[in-house]
């Protein structure tokens, strides 16, 4: 289940966007899916949140957490 407070970046017509889970507007739109990304980044990381970008076909191609991650990496000393 999705955090409310995750940012997804997600396509958007032929631009993109960035939005949170379960909700049907948009935060903001952008020409580019970097823009979208950089912005999303932003607010996750204000958030203490994940940000997770889709490819166009609307997969999760990357994600990354800024706050209370629940599977933290394993340092291998």
């Amino acid at each position: 289940m999705s955090n409310p407070k995750d940012v997804h970046v997600v396509r958007h017509g032929d631009d993109w966007a960035a939005r949170r889970p379960n909700t049907e507007r948009v935060s903001k739109v952008f020409d580019t899916q970097k823009q979208a990304i950089d912005y999303g980044r932003e607010v996750a990381q204000r958030d203490h949140s994940e940000l997770l970008v889709h490819n166009r076909e609307g997969q999760i191609r990357h994600r990354d957490s800024f706050g209370n991650d629940p599977c933290p990496a394993k340092d291998k000393e």
